[in-house]
Order: C-alpha cells, then sequence, then structure tokens
C-alpha cells in the first residue's frame, strides 16, 4: 500500500468514525468523503470486495450530503459505518 493511499484511507476512516461517534456531521464532511473515496476508487490495486465497500461509502455520502436531517441520517446508518471503519482498519 502507497503512502498516499494509506493516508487517504487514514483520512476517511477518521472522518466515518468520527460520524460513527458523534452522531453528527456536515455537508462539508459528506463532500470530503466523495472526494476520498473518488481518489480511492481510482486504484486498481483494491480487490472487489474494498471497491464496492468504497462505493458503498460513496453513496452514503451523498445521500447525506443531500439530506434534509444528516444527524438522522447518520443515525440510521450506525451499523454500516461501523462495519466500514473496521474493515478499514484491516486494510492499514
Amino acid at each position: 500500500m502507497s503512502l498516499e493511499q494509506h493516508h487517504l484511507i487514514m483520512v476517511l476512516k477518521d472522518i466515518l468514525e468520527n460520524q460513527q461517534l458523534d452522531c453528527c456531521g456536515s455537508v462539508s464532511e459528506c463532500e470530503q468523503i466523495g472526494r476520498l473515496v473518488k481518489s480511492l476508487l481510482m486504484d486498481e490495486t483494491f480487490d472487489q470486495n474494498t471497491k464496492e465497500m468504497l462505493t458503498e461509502i460513496y453513496y452514503y455520502c451523498q445521500k447525506g450530503a443531500n439530506s434534509a436531517n444528516l444527524e438522522q441520517h447518520i443515525e440510521a446508518h450506525q451499523n454500516q459505518l461501523s462495519q466500514w471503519v473496521s474493515e478499514m482498519n484491516q486494510l492499514l
């Protein structure tokens, strides 16, 4: 894993973990998640499972950014957030 890839995953994991723990976030965080995921999806070294996870995270952030109630959106996705953070820990 390249240093840049490692750093992007760490930042993504930190944002998702904060949303999971705090049950809140911002539209700008969702937009940043989207940018991070797009960058990571361009990397051909990820396996299919990782790409699927990243795609799910991308849709999560897109829906969150357009949600009328972002906190409710985050609360509704607590299980997925926990799973994604756990999977990212395994990537690091």
